[in-house]
């Protein structure tokens, strides 16, 4: 039964650093803004260009709105509570934060698949891609990545909140994630534990040996190529994408799945802060930089004046 006392948790955050507290504020909401523009640029210029009008750009463009709210979640209490002398959290505002967040990373998972399957259907099936990888399947995997993302994260939120809360009510983390609200729990939390690994499992390891099944087979057709033009550029796309999955899934799963011999809170804090506002920061970069499209339809869209002043 819950006999949940708590009502509000403590953040908090870098409370151990308050002699630094300002360049840490500065240094964050350079990154925060820099997330925004970045992200919200590739979504601007994906949809304003009709050159970029296919699969990949698609997926691309629902991964930096991703990207934007999974920084949104938490970046902007981490810097009211950096200024901020009242580092508190409602009850029920820590578990709107960790369904969000949940939902975002889950999410994530997801749609790094399916942008690995793009890229394989693409690469070894392309007599198939427009078939497969058509206008109604992009919107139903698409849906499907987000609705999933947004149901497991709402069945763990449940169960995580569902527990009892008597005190103390002090979250040694920047956010609320799972382990450090879970350590404050007064009831057993070993279901719990064992239903985060699962879906751990599920969401991490399963779509990373699809993406590891899907380029293995990519990687085998690009060595066949006789052109090299069609290779170069494929394999832009390619690396692009696995730099992206390797910082995303490296961090999480060392997150969620390390021994516990080698736990340390100041790791996870790290790893938290890291994949949840620098690796949104970088992906637009990392899509940009190495892909000669994006980068063509940036230029068209500098040179149109319209843009900034609309008739």
């Amino acid at each position: 039964m819950n006999q949940t006392t708590v009502s509000y948790f403590i953040i908090l955050g870098f409370s151990a650093f308050t002699d630094v507290c300002l360049p840490i504020f500065f240094v964050l909401l350079f990154v925060y803004l820099a997330t925004l523009i970045g992200n919200g640029s590739v979504v601007y210029i994906v949809c304003s260009d009709p050159a970029l009008r296919s699969p990949m750009y698609f997926f691309l463009c629902n991964l930096s709105i991703l990207e934007t709210i999974y920084s949104s979640v938490t970046m902007p209490k981490i810097l009211i509570n950096l200024l901020s002398q009242d580092k508190r959290i409602t009850f029920y505002g820590c578990a709107v934060q960790m369904f969000f967040f949940l939902a975002m990373g889950t999410t994530e998972c997801l749609l790094l698949a399916v942008m690995a399957f793009d890229r394989f259907t693409a690469i070894c099936r392309p007599l198939y891609y427009t078939l497969v990888i058509s206008k109604q399947n992009c919107s139903c995997l698409s849906v499907f990545s987000w609705f999933s993302g947004a149901l497991l994260s709402m069945g763990q939120t449940m169960f995580i909140f569902s527990l009892s809360y008597c005190g103390p009510n002090v979250i040694d983390h920047f956010f609320c994630d799972i382990p450090p609200v879970l350590k404050l729990a007064c009831s057993e939390t070993y279901m719990n534990e064992i239903a985060i690994f699962s879906v751990c499992v599920v969401i991490l390891l399963t779509p990373f040996l699809l993406i590891l099944g899907s380029y293995t087979q990519i990687l085998s057709t690009l060595k066949k190529m006789s052109s090299v033009e069609s290779r170069s550029k494929a394999y832009s796309t390619c690396v692009s994408h696995l730099t992206s999955v390797t910082l995303f899934y490296g961090t999480a799963s060392f997150m969620y799945f390390r021994p516990r011999s080698l736990y340390s809170l100041e790791t996870d804090r790290f790893l938290a802060l890291f994949y949840s506002t620098l690796t949104p920061m970088l992906n637009p970069l990392i899509y940009s930089l190495r892909n000669q499209e994006v980068k063509a339809a940036f230029l068209r869209l500098l040179k149109r004046p319209q843009i900034f002043c609309k008739k």
